[in-house]
């Protein structure tokens, strides 16, 4: 009788969209080891072309950074439009931090997974494995935090960005800083502002417009023909390594 045949693992496909073309490359580098059974290529940086090249071909797992190459919060958008054309692949969102906001809008998104760049890469092949399975992939803070969602939240809903023809030109720039990846120390500085102030600007811009989150607020503003309705002569702004406010504000 000969022995019990089992048949070989299935290859997984995965895409790879960082920040930069060479972060890309490096992690794909990194999952291409032989023992991983991954077949993994990077994607364009830039998040349309990236969301594109996705729909064209969905690969089994796709990894999303929330910064990528025209924009702090840009691997969002991809994520929606993901879910907006029904793409049947498996999303995991490479985060800088486990911050709450992070966490809650990647899973509201459409994300089944979310992995912090903090965490040993070690991990990231068994991560990569269980979305593909259909499981989730979250920490034991991040569980937390979902589990908070089971009792009020909505889902992620981006509207036309003509709503910003009803922002006052200081609340206008205060979204250009957000978009930029500002946070509200960073952005009370560029405007002379306090933090207390520039949080109720938050408060005020986020009830006109009918978002509940910075990430919500960056996907309204580049909803529509880029960032409409943002002022050119809004302040410059220079990008930051974490885009995320304290608790969303």
């Amino acid at each position: 009788m000969g022995g019990l045949q089992i048949a070989p693992c299935k290859t997984i496909s995965v895409r790879v969209a960082d920040a930069t073309l060479m972060n890309s490359q490096l992690m794909v580098s990194a999952l291409r080891r032989p023992r991983f059974g991954f077949e993994v290529q990077p994607l364009t940086s830039n998040s349309a072309d990236a969301a594109r090249e996705l729909r064209q071909s969905p690969p089994d797992v796709v990894l999303i950074s929330t910064r990528l190459e025209d924009g702090p919060l840009m691997g969002f958008k991809v994520l929606e439009e993901l879910r907006a054309a029904d793409v049947r692949t498996s999303a995991v969102m490479l985060l800088d931090s486990n911050e709450r906001d992070l966490v809650v809008d990647a899973f509201r998104g459409g994300a089944r997974g979310v992995f912090c760049r903090g965490s040993s890469i070690d991990g990231l092949p068994k991560c990569i494995r269980q979305v593909h399975q259909g499981q989730l992939w979250v920490s034991n803070l991040g569980m937390e935090f979902l589990l908070d969602l089971v009792i009020s939240t909505r889902p992620m809903k981006v509207q036309p960005s003509r709503g910003m023809a009803r922002l006052t030109p200081r609340e206008r720039d205060v979204v250009r800083l957000v978009i930029d990846g500002m946070r509200n120390q960073e952005i009370a500085q560029q405007l002379h502002l306090s933090e207390h102030t520039v949080r109720n600007y938050l408060i005020r811009i986020f009830d006109k417009l009918g978002v509940s989150s910075r990430v919500e607020l960056v996907l309204y503003a580049h909803s529509g023909v880029g960032a409409s309705g943002i002022p050119a002569s809004a302040p410059a702004a220079r990008s930051v390594s974490v885009p995320t406010g304290e608790n969303g504000l």
